[in-house]
Order: structure tokens, then C-alpha cells, then sequence
């Protein structure tokens, strides 16, 4: 049976040391709170007093328990006070020097049979074991920010950690209402370790003028739900912790994509650390502010920067799928006459009943108004022949998605297409300069990329290549505005934006799990209630299919070259297998 902890300590009262005294004393705890000195110590017990007064402002703590939350909590800088505590939880600064002297003198403190826990995110527990006399009653203890509202905690179990140490450190995280994983010590742990390869990526992507930081941040939020964009989570974390845990990784597991961007180091060195400095990947209206202010690089409000726009008065849209559906719709609901072509009269028909029943559908939610809804079917017409989009100002190719397929489309919309008109393609993996090249206007032809289903998703990536027009790309940026959706920019590599940020950490996730590092319900736990994420990557991969992933993550290698993007091999094998998740009853997992 766990131990019962009536009274613990925690060492260090920052944003996250505060949180978990917040923790513990919410819970009938007794908290020892230990600062270095006087300023620190106020300095904390004003987070603790923000952070209970802001939930009884919101009605989720009445005044009563926050008092009683309150004198539970005894503040000091001696940390011979920790003397009778059951448990010692540090949260100072991440640096191992300094976590390893702590524990040492906290080892002299505390009896023989107290447990020091170390809320490192990602530093060697076992190095900072080996700093007591005695190392198996030292255990990680790895608390999600904010503590008091994140309930994933990480249980780090060390080679010496004792049994019932670790049982009743998961036991205690239960009880505070935590979802505890157990892992071992690998930097990073399960979270981490998913997360940091992904933010970094995204900063080189940065650094290397890819995209600009709005476009990147943007299509992470709205192309995969997550509650942040990366470069704004990098700004929160703070560069100067972003890189002490991706240094730390990389030395241990000598990733390649762990080393840190050369940027991050060049911010911190120049005291651009984020929030907290007022100024990071964004600028802030003052340090510890959440308040994104402008700044020399902020993107002009006019779209097109100067740039003449072509007229788009009607669009033609080729294909017959639910992407192709989808943006007819979109097309004609924002007022665009539309002809769609399809390669039979039965096709034709299902499009225009597939759109029929949507429109119905959206009426009976009162999302849209009858006479609306009549007047975009109206506006639709649907066609077999190429030809009927030769007075088309664009036309979006919507097919499959093969590249030989596309091409000989392209050759076709090339001679049908009258001068002047942009073709674009929606293709999420296929270079858009080899369907340019194959027409005599490569300078006309552009990515248009929706995201499924069209008429949900916001995101629109416009793929520009080294031959697009500078007036094609502001004027699909200005017609997706009007869409109601949310353009980003990018050039034309594998995967874009999203995809090549997305699915090499799909793919490191794989390898986590080929690895019995953890289960597959385990990460999907972490990044699910560690990070925020909408899905764990298991569940996203069995729904976007593994066939899928594997064809994408194939093109990221192929196109990088990158040791870290081959398609890590339980991925081929489930393919081969004939598993591809959700559409085949059985992936990662097994479905009804």
C-alpha cells in the first residue's frame, strides 16, 4: 500500500515551484516552502496568492478553502526546516550543478527515510541521485506547467530507485488527481522528448526564412489543433530552458534533431529569452506580459504588399472527391460562380448531391440561411469536359494524389485555360514545380492546399515556387482571405508547413514506442493532457491512415536527406502487415 504523505517540502517558488506547493496544499498537504532569500521567498508567495486568488475570482476556490490552503503553507529560507518533511520535491532552475548541491545538502537534512524528488524536465535524474548517500530513495517527479491545472506528471524511475519509492510517488500523484506515467530516465522523458524535436524544427524552419513566424505559428494552431503555435510556446517556455533541454538531449541521445538551432543560443546570448524577457521569437509589451506588441518584422495588414492582384470573378474546380466537394462549396458559399468537372455523368451527380445534402445540413444547424444555400447551388455547375473552364480566372486541381495523374491534368488545363488564368493545385506532398514545368506558364501555377474538410478547416498553405509570379501568390493569398479562411506562405519543399513539422514527430513517436519506452496509451496520454494536444499521436496516426503516414514521411526523407526522418521500421512493418489503422479495424490499435 503507497504511503500517505501528510507533509512535504518543495525548494524553489517559481512559476512552477509555486504550482506545486499550490498542488499539495490544495489537497490537505502540509507544505514546507523553501527560497534562497527574503525576495525570492515574497516573490513566491505572491504567485501562490495570484494564482488562489484568480480561482476564487473564477468561483473554482471560495474564500473559505483558499485561507485553509493558505496556513497549510509555511514559507521559509532555512532549509533545516525541511527536517520533518516525508518528501522533498525540488523545482530550482534547470541546471544540474545546481540540483546535484541541493540534494546533497537536503540529503543532510531529512530523515532516512524521506523521498527527494527532482522535477527536472529534462537533466539525468540518476546524476542527481548520485549526489545523496543514499540514491534509491531519489525518484523524478516531473509536473506540467501550470501545476495546478495540468494533470499529467512524469514518475522518473532511476536503474537504483527503490520499488516502493516510485510506487508511492505514483500513489501520491494519483491521489493529488494527477494521470502519473512511470518511465525511465532518458532525457527528456516521454513529453519532452516528442515535443523539443518538433519545436526546434520549427525554428529552423524559422531561421532559415522558410515562413515567417506568424505563418508558422498559424498553421500549427489551425492546421492541427494545438493550443499554441510552436515559436509562441518557445517564447513561454523560454529559450534559455528550450535550449538547456535540447542540449541535454542531444548529448545523450546524439540526434541530430535535438541539436539546438543555432538561433536559440544567439537569442539567449542576446537576452531575447522570451515572455519573460519581454522579447523572444515575438516582442511582448513588457517582461512577463502575454501581450504580443508590433515589431519590425510583423507582416503588413495589406496582403499583397503592393503587388497588383489578378481578377478572380469565376473559379473551375477538377475532381471528384470529398476535398474537391468541399472547396466547391466553399467557393460558391462566398460567391463565386463555380464549374466543377468530373470524369462521368454519375460523378457529376454525386458531387452535386454530396454538395446538396452539406448545404441542407448546414441549414438545419442554422448555420446558413435557405435562400443563402439555394443561391450557392446555383451558382455550381457541374461537367465532364475540360473545356468548360476555359473562361475559368482559376482553377484548383483536386484529384488524386499522383503525381503522373496530376501532370497530364496540368498539360490538359495549360491548353484549355485561357491567358492569365492561375492553376492551382491542392496536392499536401507532391511538388508543385514538377506540375508547373509540364505547361508552358509555370509562372501561373501555384499551391493551393486546403486542409480536410474544406469547409471546416481554416487553413489554406499557398505554395509558391521558384517560378510562381509575385501577383499569382498575393492573389490566391487575398481570394483565400476572402474564402474566410487563414492563408499561410511557404515555398515548395516535402510537407510544406504542417506536414514537415507535424509527422517526423509522428514518427519519433513510433520510435518511442519501438522502443518500449513507453506504451502507446501512455504517449498519447502525455502529449494529450502534458501539452494540450487535440489527439495523441497514435490516435492521429490510425485516422489519418499508416499507409498515409508512411507515403509522407518517405517524402521528408527523400527530400532531406535527414537520418531522423527515416520511416522508423514497427511503421513499414504495420503497413506491410495490412494495418492501417481506423479504415481496417486495426493500427497502433484495434477497433470494433
Amino acid at each position: 500500500m503507497a504511503r500517505e504523505f501528510t507533509n512535504v517540502g518543495v525548494v524553489g517558488l517559481g512559476t512552477m515551484g509555486a504550482g506545486i506547493v499550490e498542488v499539495f496544499a490544495r489537497n490537505g498537504i502540509d507544505v514546507t516552502a523553501v527560497e534562497v532569500d527574503d525576495a525570492a521567498l515574497t516573490r513566491g508567495r505572491g504567485v501562490l496568492e495570484h494564482s488562489t486568488g484568480r480561482a476564487v475570482a473564477r468561483g473554482k476556490l471560495s474564500e473559505q478553502d483558499q485561507a485553509a490552503l493558505h496556513s497549510r503553507v509555511h514559507f521559509t529560507t532555512d532549509l533545516q526546516d525541511l527536517a520533518p518533511c516525508q518528501l522533498v520535491v525540488e523545482a530550482v532552475p534547470e541546471r544540474l550543478d545546481l540540483k546535484k548541491d541541493l540534494f546533497g545538502r537536503v540529503d543532510q537534512v531529512v530523515g532516512a527515510d524521506a523521498v527527494l524528488a527532482t522535477n527536472t524536465s529534462s537533466l539525468p535524474v540518476t546524476e542527481i541521485a548520485v549526489a545523496t548517500s543514499d540514491p534509491k530513495r531519489v525518484v523524478g517527479m516531473h509536473f506540467f506547467n501550470p501545476a495546478p491545472v495540468q494533470q499529467f506528471v512524469e514518475v522518473i524511475r532511476t536503474v537504483v530507485t527503490a520499488d516502493d519509492v516510485f510506487e508511492d510517488v505514483k500513489g501520491l500523484a494519483e491521489r493529488l488527481g494527477k494521470k502519473p506515467v512511470v518511465v525511465g530516465d532518458k532525457a527528456g522523458f516521454i513529453a519532452n522528448a516528442l515535443l523539443f524535436g518538433y519545436l526546434n524544427h520549427a525554428v529552423s524552419m524559422y531561421e532559415t526564412r522558410y515562413a515567417t513566424r506568424e505563418d508558422i505559428d498559424a498553421a500549427m494552431k489551425l492546421g492541427c489543433g494545438l493550443p499554441m503555435g510552436p515559436l509562441a510556446l518557445m517564447d513561454l517556455i523560454g529559450l534559455d530552458t528550450a535550449y538547456e533541454i535540447l542540449d541535454t538531449m542531444y548529448k545523450q541521445g546524439r540526434d541530430r534533431l535535438h541539436a539546438p538551432s543555432p538561433i536559440i543560443k544567439q537569442m539567449v546570448s542576446a537576452g531575447l529569452k522570451g515572455r519573460k524577457s519581454g522579447r523572444g521569437f515575438y516582442t511582448y509589451a513588457e517582461p512577463g506580459s502575454s501581450q504580443v506588441v508590433g515589431d519590425a518584422q510583423t507582416p503588413s495588414p495589406t496582403a499583397a504588399g503592393g503587388t497588383s492582384l489578378r481578377t478572380i470573378s469565376s473559379v473551375g474546380v477538377v475532381g471528384s472527391g470529398t476535398m474537391a466537394t468541399g472547396i466547391v462549396e466553399v467557393l460558391a458559399k462566398s460567391g463565386f460562380p463555380v464549374t466543377y468537372v468530373a470524369r462521368s455523368d454519375e460523378k457529376v451527380e454525386a458531387v452535386r448531391a454530396a454538395l446538396s445534402r452539406s448545404l441542407a445540413r448546414a441549414v438545419e444547424r442554422g448555420k446558413l440561411e435557405q435562400a443563402d444555400a439555394d443561391a450557392a447551388l446555383a451558382r455550381v455547375t457541374g461537367s465532364t469536359s475540360h473545356d468548360d473552364l476555359a473562361d475559368a480566372d482559376l482553377v484548383v486541381e483536386a484529384i488524386v494524389e499522383d503525381l503522373e495523374a496530376k501532370q497530364d491534368l496540368f498539360r490538359t488545363l495549360d491548353k484549355v485555360a485561357k491567358s492569365g488564368a492561375i492553376l492551382a493545385t491542392t496536392t499536401s506532398s507532391l511538388p508543385v514545380i514538377d506540375c508547373a514545368v509540364v505547361t508552358s506558364r509555370p509562372q501561373d501555377v501555384v499551391g493551393m492546399h486546403f486542409f480536410n474538410p474544406a469547409t471546416v478547416m481554416r487553413l489554406v498553405e499557398v505554395v509558391h515556387t521558384v517560378s510562381t509570379a509575385a501577383d499569382v501568390t498575393a492573389t490566391v493569398v487575398d481570394l483565400t482571405t476572402r474564402l474566410g479562411k487563414h492563408p499561410v506562405q511557404c515555398g515548395d519543399r516535402a510537407g510544406f508547413i504542417v506536414n514537415a513539422l507535424l509527422f517526423p514527430y509522428l514518427n519519433d513517436a513510433v520510435r518511442m514506442l519501438e522502443a518500449h519506452y513507453a506504451t502507446a496509451d501512455d504517449i498519447d496520454l502525455a502529449m494529450k493532457t502534458g501539452c494540450g494536444y487535440p489527439m495523441g499521436p497514435f490516435e492521429l496516426l490510425d485516422v489519418v491512415g499508416l499507409d498515409v503516414s508512411l507515403a509522407i514521411q518517405r517524402t521528408l526523407y527523400l527530400e532531406f536527406r535527414e537520418r531522423g526522418f527515416a520511416p522508423a521500421p514497427l511503421l513499414e512493418h504495420l503497413v506491410t502487415a495490412g494495418y492501417l489503422g481506423r479504415k481496417t479495424a486495426r493500427g497502433f490499435r484495434t477497433y470494433a
